[in-house]
């Protein structure tokens, strides 16, 4: 981790950031625009609600952070040691009375499944689902230092298979993990999605055998190879509408209608980095764009604060909000851990 991460405390700032966008979004989820601006006044000055209570993403971000802390904890960061500590949190995470934010029911089925301990995680995975809970909860995986490549984008895709096993939701998880990765580092904005792309076709036909097992054969595809594809193609389907998006979006639109609602991975993260590069150098208004969209707001939300938190640090948040946002404790633990 280079000096200038540490010193804009990138982790801790995109922890927060995460948490805040999902508190701002979580009282707008479900509401189309001419609703939530009704409720809420001009979207440009939407305050963060008091108390500042998140969702089911940021309990989820934090059940995926103890997991692999937890993991790392007794060695280097491996597919068995990582499978048991986060299975582990999000058993926990699923059985909390705290578990009352409106889950997606791709997580509660899957946690259920999870809870057996005799059953294979792969056959506890919902193949099918590509739910934005695959990737909404994968910021850590990009913070933490010390990671090689192939254990960073296994463990991103890995977390999002414990519960959504489409190839669309393990390829969206390690590309928003990577993203957060670079915004960390210092990476310039301008030229993320093109990196983001290179990234996406590079690792097209890749397949991580050694964090997903045999995963692949619960699809109806004929190789291992052929599954992944299928989720990287789709994945670069929505960058190439981001990459249109971000020179011809008006700042005042539902960033929605560009890039997609975000009730599925892809979309999440697209509409996400929308939102954060409209507004870089202002994220309380990305998110406060983000909270003011039709679709799933509490994600993309959370996306855009973990994206601009990354990139600008812990200074990107009013110290005020900060002190207000539920978990904040917790969450401020686990960014200085990363940050160090």
């Amino acid at each position: 981790m280079t000096t200038t991460t540490v010193r804009k405390r990138a982790a801790t700032g995109s922890l927060l950031g995460l948490a805040l966008g999902d508190a701002l979004g979580f009282p707008t989820e479900f509401n189309d625009v001419p609703s939530i601006l009704a409720k809420c006044g001009p979207w440009g000055h939407m305050d963060l609600p008091t108390p500042a209570i998140v969702s089911d993403d940021t309990q989820m971000t934090l059940a995926v952070g103890r997991g692999i802390r937890e993991a790392m904890d007794r060695g280097l960061l491996a597919p068995v040691g990582m499978v048991a500590a986060v299975r582990k949190e999000f058993v926990a995470w699923n059985r909390s009375p705290e578990n009352n934010r409106a889950p997606g029911t791709t997580c509660l089925r899957a946690c259920e499944l999870l809870e057996q301990e005799d059953r294979l995680w792969q056959d506890a995975s919902q193949i099918d689902s590509k739910g934005c809970g695959a990737n909404m909860r994968v910021a850590p995986v990009g913070l933490i230092s010390g990671l090689s490549d192939e254990q960073r984008a296994g463990a991103a895709q890995l977390q999002a298979a414990l519960t959504h096993g489409h190839p669309t939701a393990l390829a969206a998880s390690d590309l928003t993990a990577h993203a957060v990765r670079l915004l960390a580092q210092g990476a310039e904005p301008t030229g993320l999605v093109g990196q983001l792309r290179s990234y996406a076709y590079e690792n097209r036909g890749r397949y991580h055998e050694r964090w997903l097992g045999d995963l692949w054969r619960r699809g109806q595809d004929a190789s291992a190879e052929d599954f992944i594809v299928r989720g990287w193609d789709e994945c670069l389907g929505v960058l190439d509408r981001l990459k249109d998006a971000v020179r011809t979006v008006s700042p005042e639109a539902d960033p929605c209608l560009a890039t997609g609602a975000g009730w599925i991975a892809e979309e999440a993260l697209a509409t996400g980095l929308l939102c954060f590069l409209l507004f870089v150098d202002e994220p309380l208004t990305a998110l406060r764009r983000a909270a003011c969209s039709s679709g799933d707001s509490d994600s993309i939300a959370c996306l855009t604060g973990a994206f601009a938190g990354a990139y600008l640090g812990v200074d990107a948040w009013p110290r005020d909000w900060a002190d207000r946002i539920e978990y904040e404790s917790e969450l401020v633990t686990l960014g200085a851990l990363w940050d160090n």
